[in-house]
């Protein structure tokens, strides 16, 4: 389907006609780097109704809780979350004003009935797949003064549904993140993404383009394309057919002032060779590649239903690093996923070792109720997947040193995004993500100059700018 008009939906009934009432809003967020989107988004939506940004809950008409269920413990973080927001909707109802509540995101999805069961003071519980219509379900939760849940997998993409993302969204920044695809058909056996996000979807190119083509004209340079299988993309191109993922970044490559684009989350057997040769071609893609193993063992990687081998993996990696000499990777990876032993725990270490990250998130197996792994047999003790977990880490963050190390003394270029802490630095992002310091004036933000690496230091890196020479 192609996109719609800004604003525009099948039928404009009363529950979509803007509102020149001014009321307050406000979103948080939880989670990864498509609900930061998401949360974007669900501002632009409600804008037309004249819902505005505000800082505080407590001046808000709606809040809105953006939520995560990969972490352990989530649904009762956002209980936790809620008890608090209860005690502002009172407050301000005792002063005449209405509160609307919104439990939107992941754990939506999966504990709809039960958040309006536990919080019945919540009106509005939505899933990630139905934020275009969310100005109905606001109209809906006024009319009938009572809780509006929609968890549905709707037929139509919402992103045909949805307006132009606000310029003010972005004009100031010069990073952004854009959502291309949603949704998996990997079941991997210890998430829950395909059942709370769906089958994997992605939007047409046209309407990728036009909006990355927005956010460069107000003064975005950086691009982080998002999807949880985001090199999975198979979106409709212009002449009907089907774009991957690699024809997309060619064709964003040549927008004006975009010079840089990043992608997350990817997926070995996704990563094909044409993507592998556009991290060859195109310069504007940046040498940082995000990539989950999750195990080094076949065996785990096996009962994960991950698709591939460790071997696969290896030599997927020594495909980029032959088309990108300076490509570092990043990567995800479970402790303790039901069956493991000693010896698999071994084969995840040693393939860390034959890898060397600069970056990585790893994480202790938790139970996600409705996954295959959750009742799974050979459930491994708290205390091993902790020791393990323990030892992992301290490999990742030696490697993620000795890269940064790496870095010390090298000239790299740097796009300068704000101030810094103290007085007169102010602070960019490498090719490679880390955050990096120098001092300068502030008429160098929102440009790239070139940087001489001075010192690593725990998240971050500090240099010297090179002669203030605007990097070519």
């Amino acid at each position: 389907m192609g996109l719609r008009p800004a604003g525009a939906s099948a039928v404009m009934t009363e529950t979509t006609a803007p509102s020149s009432a001014r009321r307050g809003l406000h979103v948080i967020t939880w989670g990864c780097q498509m609900n930061v989107y998401d949360s974007a988004r669900m501002s632009d939506v409600l804008r037309p109704l004249g819902y505005q940004p505000v800082e505080l809950p407590d001046a808000a008409d709606m809040i809105i809780l953006n939520t995560c269920h990969i972490r352990d413990k989530a649904a009762e973080k956002v209980f936790s979350e809620l008890g608090r927001l209860r005690l502002i909707k009172e407050a301000r109802k005792a002063e005449g004003q209405q509160t609307i509540i919104a439990v939107a995101g992941c754990v939506a999805q999966a504990e709809g009935q039960e958040i309006l069961t536990r919080a019945p003071y919540v009106d509005i519980v939505l899933g990630p797949q139905t934020y275009h219509r969310l100005p109905e379900m606001v109209a809906r939760a006024a009319r009938a003064g009572g809780a509006v849940i929609d968890t549905d997998f709707p037929a139509e993409q919402k992103f045909d549904f949805l307006p132009e993302a606000a310029a003010p969204q972005t004009k100031g920044n010069y990073t952004s993140f854009l959502t291309i695809q949603e949704g998996c058909d990997k079941f991997c056996s210890f998430c829950v993404v395909p059942y709370t996000r769906g089958a994997e979807s992605s939007r047409p190119v046209t309407s990728v383009l036009a909006e990355a083509r927005r956010m460069a004209e107000s003064g975005v340079q950086d691009i982080t394309l998002l999807g949880q299988n985001v090199n999975a993309y198979h979106g409709e191109g212009p002449d009907g057919t089907v774009w991957g993922l690699a024809q997309l970044a060619y064709e964003l490559a040549k927008i004006p002032g975009l010079s840089r684009i990043r992608y997350s989350t990817s997926h070995p057997r996704d990563m094909d060779d044409a993507l592998i040769n556009a991290h060859r071609d195109l310069p504007e893609l940046m040498p940082f590649l995000h990539l989950p193993v999750q195990s080094g063992s076949d065996r785990i990687l096996a009962a994960m239903n991950r698709g591939h081998t460790a071997d696969q993996y290896r030599d997927i990696v020594l495909k980029l690093r032959a088309v990108r000499p300076d490509l570092a990777l990043s990567s995800d990876f479970i402790v303790g996923h039901p069956g493991e032993t000693d010896e698999d725990f071994e084969a995840t270490m040693q393939l860390v070792r034959d890898v060397k990250f600069a970056l990585a998130y790893s994480f202790k197996y938790s139970q996600r109720p409705g996954t295959p792994a959750a009742g799974a047999p050979l459930q491994v003790p708290e205390d091993v997947k902790d020791a393990r977990l323990q030892a992992l880490q301290a490999l990742l963050r030696q490697q993620q040193d000795e890269f940064n190390a790496t870095l010390v003394g090298k000239t790299i270029p740097v796009l300068f995004t704000g101030e810094g802490r103290k007085p007169g630095q102010i602070v960019g992002r490498s090719p490679w993500l880390q955050p990096i310091h120098v001092q300068g004036p502030h008429s160098l933000i929102g440009q790239t100059f070139s940087v001489k690496v001075t010192e690593r230091l725990t998240n971050s890196l500090s240099g010297e700018l090179v002669e203030e020479t605007e990097y070519a």
